[in-house]
This record gives C-alpha cells, structure tokens and sequence, in this order.
C-alpha cells in the first residue's frame, strides 16, 4: 500500500475517526495557543509547528498521539512525563487516557522559549 502524502493540516486530521480528529485539533489549537505566531507546516509527513525552527511535531496512531518536543522537550518536562511512554524525544499520550492539554501547552511555550533564546535544534 502507498503511503498518503500531506500537503497541510487539514489533510491529515481529515484521515482519522471524528473522536480521534477532535484530540489532533484540540492538540493543534493549544499550540496555536501557546505560540500564536507559529507557522503550520508537514514535516516528516506530520503536523508540526515552527516559528524559525520547529518547535513540535505531533502524530496520530492506532493507540496513542505522538508528541515530539524534541529531547530538550523531554528533559525539561522528565518528572510530569513520568506516566508516559517516552523516547529521546517523543511521547506517546495514550488515546484511552485523557490529553494533558495543560502540558502540551507548557511544552510549546518552553520549546518557544528554547527557540527564542538560540537553540540549536
């Protein structure tokens, strides 16, 4: 089977169930509310927001969204990801909990922060 390429936002959220398309706008709309300045992009065939550099990505899959706030995310967020299956630099929010939205927002703001300040990546 060919893989679906994204050409926005839009196009990727209309790819899934209404209950999990409602959780990837509510994501959306909180990193919109944390860095209203971001720019909406597809990179690495998903959502992710950048304001000079990319400040997140995030994912829909069968049993989870994946959130990327690169490793600087993860390390800074460590004590309040504790319940949460994490990667160097992804999360996985499982879709049977409900979604840290508080967090999600924290995370853009300190990515935004990071970004702002000079980070690397």
């Amino acid at each position: 089977m060919e893989k679906k390429t994204y050409q926005n936002i839009d196009q990727y959220i209309a790819d899934y169930s209404p209950e999990v398309g409602e959780i990837l706008n509510q994501i959306r709309s909180c990193i919109k509310e944390a860095a209203p300045e971001a720019q909406e992009t597809i990179s690495y065939n998903m959502p992710a927001f950048k304001q000079g550099k990319v400040l997140v990505y995030f994912a829909a899959f069968k049993n989870h969204i994946g959130f990327y706030a690169l490793p600087s995310g993860n390390v800074a967020f460590q004590e309040a990801l504790t319940k949460y299956k994490v990667g160097k630099g992804s999360i996985q929010f499982p879709l049977n909990q409900p979604m840290p939205f508080e967090l999600i927002k924290q995370m853009v703001t300190f990515r935004l922060e990071e970004v702002e300040n000079g980070a690397k990546k």
